[in-house]
């Protein structure tokens, strides 16, 4: 089993950037494909970032061209650098690990099976 604890979260004005940190524990993270979703107030978690184990990322359509998400298995460390952020970025933001195929980029909140306790991230105007 896998812990992860993400880091890197704060208040940041619009145009800014921030790299979000996802640190593991107890397992590889090179056994996982690994993601970054967020979940704003009242609103659903989504995906906004995936790697697979071999480095292949997926991007959500509206982080595309701003955030770049890779991994550093020899530090055990997911990260989510995000450039040109939005008010509309403001959610926290979860790291997650997915057992299922590391080889895969996971897209749903249901193919993960372990998670972070999540990192406040707020963008003003």
């Amino acid at each position: 089993q896998v812990q992860l604890v993400e880091s890197g979260g704060g208040l940041v004005q619009a145009g800014g950037s921030l790299r979000l940190s996802c640190t593991a524990s107890g397992r590889s993270v090179s056994v996982y494909a690994m993601g970054w979703f967020r979940q704003a107030p009242g609103k659903e978690r989504e995906l906004v970032a995936a790697i697979s184990s071999g480095g292949s990322p997926y991007y959500a359509d509206s982080v595309k061209g701003r955030f770049t998400i890779s991994r550093d298995n020899v530090e055990n460390t997911v990260y989510l650098q995000m450039n040109s952020l939005k008010p509309e970025d403001t959610a926290v933001y979860y790291c997650a690990a997915g057992s299922l195929k590391a080889s895969a980029l996971l897209v749903l909140v249901r193919s993960y099976d372990y998670w972070g306790q999540g990192t406040q991230v707020t963008v003003s105007s």
